[in-house]
């Protein structure tokens, strides 16, 4: 009987030793090099594609994470490049993506794309198509139909994607989600949404200047996939958020953050139609005239969203260049509505909730009424920020890390956003009786992408690439 305890004890002792040295071989890396150590394995292998201004103001915010490792850098303009080049002395620098992304192809992991607009599209494809993740600056694209292939090259190519409007990421949308899931407002029937800006200049048509190149700015690869026009010097480093050759005017750059939230707390996809209302200055005086080459100085739209299971239709107003909603009701007269930078208030059958831009500041109206309530969370929070959601979930890897702003949700917020841009671009044209389109309501059908009842507002769907760029899934 001892013998066979010997023997059990002996069994019993290798069994034990050897799931322990099981244990041990599974033992991340960053374990067994002590604490603060993170394996070589274990880091983000980013690089970056505009590192001037915003793009260093990205970099700033990836590098929070230590598993983040930059490791080539890229812009056009070396006098942008040079504080993140000083801050990175190790990384490759190039001024063609396309070059940096062969070159670097084996040690890069992920892309950031922090450009001007109209080059969100090609570079963002051109990473995905050779595997990397990546997260893009807002709005995810240019027009239409660059949104639409972003989409579904991320579903493609099976990489982890991000927009980058942080406040997708804030506690305030997760707050106003719960508050309408929960039925507090009922169902949307009208959103409001607005911005001051623009804050650069707009509405008065393109600068008619030829100025001289700068010799660190490369004028060919900033155009990108843009036809040739000449240098001015109105354009850079900011000012080509007003032309919609280079941007996509006030929409573009504030829809992401103001109109995201109510897209999102509502549960909507799709326009139906679009119409809108301009106000430029033109010729020293204010006129509904319109430039066709320079956003407007102001304009307010009417988005129609069709109802779902049952549902009201639901309308969406934007307003920008300083035109406000109809304060409601329910605010007090000394009650903020909205920041300095907008807002948005959505009216449902029950009731109504507003914010700030970014979501900040959410409340349901009146005010008092959202100081009453107190509703468990049901969805998760972002404690790591926008930046390191998307580096966390690019280490996890692909389908195993949710996301605030990937581009199966970033791709329609997106389209909607430049479905706006697209009626203030017709608005000049005329149709068959002479009239101003602007003056009519323009129907859309989101599965072909197109107006279809006005065909020339389609030029604006999808632009023509010069030689050497191409969005070709």
């Amino acid at each position: 009987m001892q013998k066979n305890n010997s023997k059990n004890s002996r069994r019993n002792f290798l069994k034990h030793a050897s799931i322990t040295a099981l244990g041990f071989s599974i033992v991340p890396r960053h374990v067994l090099g002590g604490k603060g150590f993170i394996a070589p394995s274990d880091k983000l292998n980013l690089a970056c594609i505009g590192v001037g201004g915003q793009g260093a103001a990205d970099i700033a915010s990836f590098v929070k994470s230590p598993n983040v490792n930059i490791v080539s850098l890229c812009d056009v303009d070396e006098r942008m490049a040079a504080k993140s080049r000083g801050l990175f002395p190790k990384a490759s620098f190039f001024k063609d993506y396309r070059e940096m992304l062969d070159k670097e192809n084996k040690q890069i992991d992920a892309v950031s794309v922090s450009t001007p607009d109209h080059t969100h599209a090609v570079a963002s494809l051109a990473a995905m198509q050779r595997g990397k993740h990546v997260y893009v600056q807002k709005p995810l694209s240019h027009d239409i139909y660059e949104a639409r292939i972003l989409t579904q090259a991320a579903t493609k190519y099976k990489v982890v994607t991000q927009m980058g409007n942080q406040g997708a990421s804030y506690e305030g949308v997760r707050k106003m989600q719960e508050w309408y899931n929960a039925g507090l407002i009922g169902d949307a029937t009208h959103i409001y949404c607005w911005t001051n800006r623009p804050i650069w200049p707009q509405g008065f048509g393109k600068p008619t200047t030829k100025d001289e190149i700068p010799k660190e700015l490369d004028w060919n690869l900033w155009l990108g996939p843009n036809q040739f026009e000449e240098y001015r010097d109105n354009y850079v480093p900011f000012n080509w958020r007003g032309y919609p050759s280079f941007g996509t005017g006030a929409l573009g750059d504030m829809g992401c953050h103001i109109i995201d939230p109510v897209f999102k707390t509502a549960g909507l996809s799709y326009p139906t139609e679009v119409e809108c209302s301009v106000v430029n200055l033109y010729e020293k005086m204010w006129t509904a005239s319109y430039h066709p080459d320079c956003f407007p100085a102001a304009s307010s739209l009417k988005l129609k969203f069709p109802g779902k299971n049952g549902k009201p239709d639901v309308k969406l107003y934007w307003m920008d260049g300083g035109i406000l909603p109809e304060r409601p009701e329910e605010l007090g007269a000394d009650e903020p509505m909205g920041d300095w930078g907008g807002g948005a208030i959505i009216a449902g059958t029950k009731g109504k909730m507003m914010c700030s831009t970014y979501a900040e500041n959410p409340t349901l109206l009146p005010t008092s009424r959202g100081k009453t309530i107190k509703l468990p969370e049901t969805i998760k929070r972002v404690p790591e920020g926008h930046y390191v959601q998307w580096v966390n979930a690019c280490i996890a890897g692909y389908g195993k890390h949710q996301l605030s702003s990937s581009f199966e949700h970033s791709g329609p917020l997106t389209e909607t956003i430049l479905m706006g841009n697209l009626a203030l671009l017709a608005w000049n044209y005329k149709d068959a009786k002479g009239e101003f389109i602007g003056r009519k309501k323009l129907l859309w059908d989101a599965a072909q992408m197109r107006i279809t009842n006005f065909e020339p507002a389609n030029q604006f769907v999808k632009r023509e690439y010069r030689a050497g760029y191409n969005l070709d899934l």
